[in-house]
């Protein structure tokens, strides 16, 4: 399948093992996971940053095997879950990059074209927030709420 807005083909590259139980070495029990998910939460990390610190420091290679949940089920279950979706908030801070470098060099087609294209990729994403009920239906983006965001 070829990538959106590229006429290059998609990436090839290793698979995960598939297993349905939890790995050997793993000494940690479902509680003590839990509660680490939570602690690194409150100290201001992604999900997906919370599963790479898992993974890399605590070999914990899936959560959901162990825990039978995954880590965004965790922390919605805390009631610690982020206003604006990771994805989401990373393409802003792609935009907004992209909107300052613009400012400095406003004869960069090529980027003004980048900017137009992560701006199409946000509004996709934003309808299907919005249909899923992760964002209010009166969110929009603008480049101008997206400097206060990132900031």
């Amino acid at each position: 399948m070829a990538r959106m807005h590229t006429r290059k083909r998609g990436r090839s590259g290793s698979k995960i093992v598939y297993r349905d139980s939890a790995p050997d070495w793993v000494q940690m029990n479902q509680e003590e996971i839990n509660e680490l998910i939570l602690k690194l939460k409150r100290e201001g990390l992604t999900k997906s940053k919370i599963g790479m610190i898992l993974r890399d420091q605590y070999g914990i290679p899936k959560v959901k095997q162990i825990i039978g949940k995954r880590i965004g089920d965790v922390v919605k279950e805390a009631s610690l879950e982020d206003q604006i979706p990771e994805d989401l908030l990373a393409l802003m801070r792609k935009a907004v990059s992209l909107n300052r470098h613009l400012s400095k060099y406003p004869k960069d087609l090529k980027n003004k074209r980048n900017l137009q294209l992560i701006e199409a990729k946000i509004k996709r994403l934003t309808d299907y927030y919005k249909r899923v009920e992760k964002l209010p239906s009166n969110w929009y983006y603008s480049i101008e709420n997206a400097e206060l965001l990132v900031k």
